[in-house]
């Protein structure tokens, strides 16, 4: 069949050649040589069998386009099923990294409230420490201050009552206190 299309085709190819003068089956005609020439060459590509080499070589490339046609497909799902992983990834790890700077940040506002708590009962004990030095050295200060004003007022009894006082009556005062003194003690 291919060489009788072939044939169709040469000589609808040389209808040209139909033009030229004198015979055209003739060796004196260089279109009916040429012709020839050509049926010779389609001939021995056909003996040889080229044009089934021709095509098992197209098919055999076309098998191979194929196939790497669908390696790249295969390549082309893996790295979009990659990709997809990775964003799922990236995408949970962001989650995640929310999550954390969102703990973080709610155990610095509790961190910061015991802060202020734990700062308050140390400023109230200290308040309370500070009243209690206060009253006490109040209360030192009101006996140095009591300590002091009977200590004049005994010096001023004392030299109130030496003035005041004869002999014969601190003898009496000094045996009368002997006597309490005895009194108290037995």
């Amino acid at each position: 069949m291919r060489l009788t299309l072939t044939s169709v085709l040469a000589l609808l190819g040389a209808t040209p050649a139909f033009a030229a003068k004198g015979p055209f089956f003739s060796m004196a005609n260089t279109d009916f040589i040429v012709l020839l020439g050509l049926l010779v060459f389609l001939g021995i590509l056909v003996y040889f069998k080229v044009p089934g080499l021709l095509g098992g070589m197209l098919d055999a490339r076309a098998e191979g386009i194929k196939s790497e046609i669908e390696e790249a497909r295969k390549l082309r799902e893996d790295a979009q099923a990659l990709l997809a992983s990775y964003e799922r990834k990236q995408k949970e790890v962001q989650e995640q990294a929310d999550r954390i700077v969102a703990d973080a940040k709610s155990e610095a506002t509790a961190a910061g409230e015991q802060a202020k708590l734990d700062l308050q009962k140390s400023v109230e004990r200290r308040l309370a420490n500070a009243g209690e030095q206060i009253a006490s050295a109040e209360a030192a200060a009101v006996k140095e201050v009591r300590d002091q004003a009977i200590a004049i007022a005994v010096m001023a009894s004392r030299d109130v009552i030496a003035k005041q006082m004869s002999a014969a009556e601190a003898n009496k005062l000094i045996d009368a206190g002997i006597d309490e003194v005895d009194a108290k003690l037995h």
